[in-house]
């Protein structure tokens, strides 16, 4: 199927019909089209349009569209739509994604919603899941999977089956429990097809089974899900019970939202924003970062400014503080961008964290003799300058380098450990620190080798 392609030119003709109520139209047009290239469709359109077009579709398609809408948006439309009219959609949605809904409406308006649920069991589930917090498993996981008992066997498993799949969007795995719920392991489809329809399930399922509890952290569950190559993985409780399952594309989303949050962190942004966001919003997730970023600089500049003696006797000095100050930075940054990356991918363990700092030393040490190396040569016959203050430079860039490289390597680790993100160290905090301390490192070499 050609991939769709949203146009000006069809978002126009949608509105057009939507002004002349074509909805016949309107209907034929968006039959074929993805719901997911609806709500991009929706998100591009004002308020009053898009809501037409979720009163105006089939349930089963505006209810997935519902889900890929910008936050905003789906807020704008669920405003504009009656309790009853919600839950239509989420009658349709899987528990995990009809939670996701429910938990960004005003709380007044969701006991009405879901009390308007028609699936009653649809509607146990939901509640059920609405008491988990929603960065654990249980927030995370849906209800809806398929589970047999390991006493059955498989003759009736497989009636048991069809009627729990019917209720399944898509059926990742078997589950098996005992006659308490519990998880015991899972069931392979090969088996279950090659097996005598008399033989009991616990004679041929799979013990070994990952899972998760429904208190562990999105992140961890990913991780696991990585590792693993897990479409999908059981959630369990506190006594072993299974109660739902977590898929792929809830990790999916996870993931992402945390590559979003850590890269607005290594940028300096401490909360999480949008483009579109207000002012004052924007403000706050920026200014405290700029505020360390400019005391840095007031940092910097005291410094400078106790050695200002030394500008009288060697001038040239001062034209080489942006080199030291933006190689720390970059140093720095590199640095502990690769730690964050280890600590995000559990790459990097307990036991490896000295040997993680004197590798990153080491690498240093080679990065700023060859950057020394390549710099005495240039400031001395680019600059004119002195063997001897070149020198001094150079040996003042290997230690700010070396500097930098044990920083961002130790500073994330220590923030991880502290149960702080570590992704906050790849940012102006690095960046700041390093500033501060290179010119310190520079200027006290120098002052120790050309005697000012």
């Amino acid at each position: 199927m050609t991939p769709f392609k949203l146009t000006e030119e069809f978002i126009a003709e949608i509105e057009q019909l939507i002004d002349n109520q074509k909805d016949e139209t309107i209907i034929s047009l968006l039959a074929e089209v993805h719901y997911a290239d609806v709500a991009e469709l929706m998100n591009d359109l004002d308020e009053d349009h898009a809501t037409y077009l979720i009163k105006l579709l089939d349930t089963e398609k505006t209810s997935e569209t519902l889900t890929e809408l910008d936050e905003d948006v789906r807020e704008t439309i669920l405003g504009n739509l009656s309790a009853k009219e919600i839950a239509e959609e989420l009658n349709e949605l899987d528990t995990d994604d009809a939670v996701d809904i429910i938990g960004e409406l005003p709380k007044k308006i969701v006991q009405e919603v879901i009390s308007e649920l028609e699936d009653r069991e649809h509607a146990k589930d939901i509640v059920d899941l609405l008491r988990y917090d929603e960065n654990s498993a249980g927030g995370l996981m849906a209800k809806e999977l398929v589970k047999v008992n390991e006493n059955w066997n498989v003759l009736t498993c497989v009636k048991e089956m069809r009627a729990q799949a019917e209720n399944v969007t898509r059926v990742h795995s078997i589950y098996v429990v005992d006659d308490e719920g519990k998880l015991k392991g899972r069931l392979s489809l090969k088996d279950l097809l090659t097996t005598s329809t008399k033989t009991n399930i616990k004679d041929v399922y799979i013990p070994k089974v990952d899972y998760v509890n429904v208190n562990e952290r999105p992140d961890e569950v990913a991780r696991i899900m990585m590792k693993y190559d897990l479409e999908a993985i059981p959630v369990i409780d506190e006594i072993g019970r299974l109660v739902g399952r977590i898929t792929i594309d809830d990790i999916v989303d996870v993931i992402r939202e945390e590559a979003e949050k850590d890269y607005q962190l290594a940028a300096g942004i401490s909360q999480d924003v949008e483009a579109d966001d207000s002012i004052w919003q924007l403000t706050r997730a920026r200014l405290p970062w700029l505020f360390i970023g400019m005391m840095g600089g007031i940092g910097a500049a005291s410094i400078i400014n106790v050695y200002e003696g030394a500008f009288v006797k060697f001038p040239i000095l001062l034209a080489f503080i942006p080199l030291m100050q933006a190689t720390a930075g970059n140093v720095g940054v590199q640095s502990s961008a690769i730690v964050v990356q280890g600590l995000a991918n559990d790459t990097i363990k307990k036991g490896e964290i000295l040997g993680r700092l004197l590798k990153e030393l080491l690498l240093g040490l080679v990065n700023g003799l060859a950057l020394a190396a390549i710099f005495i040569l240039i400031s001395h016959f680019g600059f004119g300058t002195t063997y001897m203050v070149s020198f001094t430079i150079g040996i003042a860039l290997v230690s700010v380098v070396v500097n930098a490289a044990v920083i961002g390597t130790f500073i994330p680790i220590f923030l991880n450990k502290r149960g702080i993100d570590p992704a906050i160290a790849t940012g102006p905090f690095i960046t700041t620190s390093n500033d501060v301390l290179g010119i310190l490192i520079y200027f006290t070499i120098a002052k120790h080798i050309l005697n000012f």
